[in-house]
C-alpha cells in the first residue's frame, strides 16, 4: 500500500483510486493450522488491514475500492464447506461493518457460488441477506450457530456466548412463535443458554441431524440461526485403498467435521503441510456427508513416509475427536480405527 501511495502522489492526480483485495487471514481463509473459527487473531487481522487502508488512502483524501473480497474457501457450491458456514456468516458480517467504518467500498467476489448465473438468484439467501445488512448496520451473532445435543446421553441445559455487536437481543423465536425466557432460555449478560427441558422438546425423538432451527433476533441486523443438532461421536472404518484413491467408510451420526491433525509417532507433524500438524480442509482430506465417506487426499497421502504409521485426529463441531491411523506402503494404504 505504501509503494502504491507513493506512485499516485506523484501521479498528481485527483481523479484515482486505490484498488485493493482483502481475503482475511489465510490460515481462517482456507482452513488449515487449527484456525476454524473467526476468533480474535482473524479479527485482528481484518483491523489491522482496514486501518491500514484508511491511514494511507482514505484520510488522506484518495478513495479505496475493495475490488475483491470474501474467503478463499467459502462458499463454493460444488462440495461440502470447508470453512463452517457460521464463522464465514462472521466473518462476512464483520466485514461490512469495517470496511463503513473506514470510508472503503466494497465489491464481493463471486466465482460462481453465490449467485446462480441461469437463474440469477442467490444460492443462500440469508448470506446475501447479512452482506447487504452490513452495509448500513450491524447484526448480533453469536460464538455458533449449532447447539449441539448428545443423543446416547441425557439431555442437559446448553450455552452460547451471543456477539451483540452493538444490538440488544430480543429473544428466540421458532419459526413465529417466541420461545419463553425464563422457561424455554435464560439470558445472563452476553450468555444464552437453552434449559435442558426445551432442547428435549425440540429434539424429539433425537434423530440424528438437525432436529429444530432456531432464530436469535437482535434490535437491529438480520436473525441468527441456531440449529440444535442431535448427535454420536462418528465412526470410521478400517479401510485399504491406494495413493490415488483412499475414502474410508464413515458414519457421520450427526456431526460435521471442523479440521483434522496428522502426526507421525515421535510428534512430529505429517502431510503436506509439514509446518503445522493440522492440514488443510479439502486440500488434505475431505467429508461426504451424503455418501458416508471420508476421503484422504492424494496430495497427503502421497507426502506420507513410506512404512511409518501416521495419526489422523479428526476434530469435530461437537467437540469430539476421532483418531485414525494410516499407514502408506508404496501405493498401498492401510487405515485403521483407534478405539
Amino acid at each position: 500500500m505504501d509503494d502504491l501511495a507513493a506512485t499516485i502522489d506523484g501521479l498528481d492526480d485527483p481523479n484515482l483510486v486505490a484498488t485493493v483485495h482483502y481475503y482475511s487471514f489465510w490460515p481462517f481463509s482456507v482452513n488449515i493450522a487449527g484456525y476454524t473459527r473467526f476468533d480474535a487473531t482473524v479479527q485482528q487481522d481484518m483491523t489491522d488491514a482496514f486501518a491500514r487502508m484508511h491511514d494511507t488512502f482514505v484520510a488522506k483524501g484518495i478513495p479505496v475500492y475493495l475490488g475483491e473480497y470474501g474467503l478463499l474457501s467459502y462458499p463454493d457450491y460444488t462440495h461440502q464447506d470447508y470453512v463452517e458456514r457460521g464463522e464465514a456468516l462472521k466473518y462476512f458480517e464483520a466485514l461490512g461493518h469495517t470496511a463503513r467504518v473506514a470510508g472503503v467500498t466494497t465489491a464481493l467476489w463471486d466465482p460462481f457460488s453465490l449467485l446462480n448465473r441461469e437463474t440469477l438468484r442467490w444460492r443462500d439467501p440469508a448470506l446475501f441477506a447479512l452482506v447487504k445488512s452490513s452495509w448500513t448496520t450491524r447484526s448480533g451473532t453469536a460464538s455458533s450457530d449449532k447447539v449441539y445435543v448428545s443423543k446416547a446421553d441425557p439431555v442437559t441445559d446448553r450455552s452460547l456466548n451471543l456477539n451483540l455487536n452493538g444490538t440488544s437481543f430480543r429473544g428466540l423465536w421458532l419459526g413465529g412463535k417466541k420461545l419463553a425466557q425464563g422457561v424455554d432460555y435464560t439470558v445472563s449478560r452476553d450468555r444464552l443458554t437453552l434449559t435442558a427441558a426445551a432442547l428435549k422438546r425440540l429434539t424429539g425423538d433425537r434423530a440424528y441431524g438437525v432436529n429444530a432451527t432456531l432464530q436469535a433476533r437482535f434490535s437491529s441486523g438480520v436473525p441468527w440461526r441456531i440449529d440444535v443438532t442431535t448427535y454420536d461421536p462418528p465412526l470410521l472404518a478400517d479401510t485399504t485403498g491406494t495413493t490415488a484413491s483412499f475414502a474410508a467408510l464413515a458414519q457421520f451420526r450427526g456431526d460435521s467435521l471442523a479440521t483434522m491433525e496428522a502426526r507421525y509417532a515421535d510428534g512430529t507433524n505429517a502431510g503436506p503441510a509439514d509446518w503445522t500438524s493440522y492440514q488443510q480442509f479439502g486440500t488434505a482430506f475431505a467429508p461426504d456427508y451424503d455418501g458416508g465417506t471420508l476421503r484422504l487426499t492424494a496430495d497427503l497421502l502421497n507426502s506420507l513416509k513410506d512404512g511409518v504409521p501416521v495419526t489422523l485426529t479428526f476434530h469435530f463441531w461437537s467437540g469430539a475427536t476421532v483418531t485414525y491411523q494410516v499407514t502408506r506402503s508404496g501405493d498401498t494404504v492401510t487405515g485403521t480405527a483407534v478405539s
